[in-house]
This record gives C-alpha cells, structure tokens and sequence, in this order.
C-alpha cells in the first residue's frame, strides 16, 4: 500500500464546465476488531448502493479534514483522519436526469473512536461495519474495491 501525503490543492482553473472532471474527498472509516480491520459503509441516498463518505472540496479545510467532516455528516463518524491519501477512484455522479459529472476521489483513512446516534444524514442512510473482502464486493467501484482489499491500518503512520 503506497501512501501520499497531499496538500490543498486548487481545485479548478478558470471557470468550471458542466462536463469538467471534479474532485472529491473520502473518508475510509476503519476500526480493527480482534486484530482484523474493518470498515463502516453507508448506503447512498439516491440509489441505496453501498458507499464511502466523500464531497466536494471545503474551503478552509484540507483535503484530510473535509473528508473527516463528510463522515460526521453522512455516517456520524467521530475520529483520527490521516492526510496520508489511500489512492483514488474515478465515477460518475448523477446530478441530473442528463446530467453525470465526471468526479475523481482522493481517499483518506479514517480511525473511528465513536459513532453518534444523532448526526445531520441519519435517517437518510444506513450504515454498516464489514470485514475488508466483504466491503470490497460490496463498493461498485473497482478502484474503490481495490483500495479497500489492500488497506493495511498497520501501516499507517497516526
């Protein structure tokens, strides 16, 4: 598993094009449960897929942070962030009925210390812990798959 430490990146050059490649950042929210990783998806709220917490770029925050503040919202995530990216994937997001904008997502791993009760989606999701191949089947992403099948927590520098 290679690491890259990011920085805050401009995001777009000029003005922004309805088919321009957009960027977002992800939290990979793990916890290690008797020596063994595991990791929290949660369901889109569109089409109910099995998904990590990501959005667009915050301003103010970094990559790592805004990753961190998407799993808050999305999932009720409270914890460690590391601004080491795991990698990134690419999809398609629907914006519109004729509308997917292209979108490339920087993952960030994510050490979960709680899960609230109460957070700004809950309602809107469902959230659910998985072993690492079992979370891999079940992301659509076969980058995102691969992300997941090579995360390795003990590498990570906290």
């Amino acid at each position: 598993m290679t690491l890259h430490r990011t920085t805050q990146l401009p995001i777009s050059i000029g003005r922004a094009q309805k088919r321009d490649v957009r960027a977002q950042f992800a939290a990979l929210c793990y916890r290690v449960v008797k020596d063994k990783p595991e990791v929290l998806l949660l369901t889109s709220r569109d089409s109910g897929r099995w998904i990590i917490p990501k959005g667009w770029p915050m301003d103010g925050l970094t990559p790592a942070q805004t990753a961190a503040v998407e799993a808050w919202e999305e999932a009720g995530v409270v914890g460690q962030v590391t601004d080491f990216a795991l990698g990134i994937y690419s999809y398609g997001k629907r914006m519109e009925a004729d509308l997917v904008l292209p979108c490339i997502v920087t993952v960030f791993p994510l050490k979960v210390k709680q899960l609230a009760d109460d957070f700004p989606e809950k309602g809107q999701r469902r959230r659910k812990w998985f072993s690492l191949p079992k979370a891999a089947e079940k992301v659509d992403e076969a980058e995102l798959a691969a992300i997941i099948r090579r995360f390795d927590p003990r590498r990570l520098r906290l």
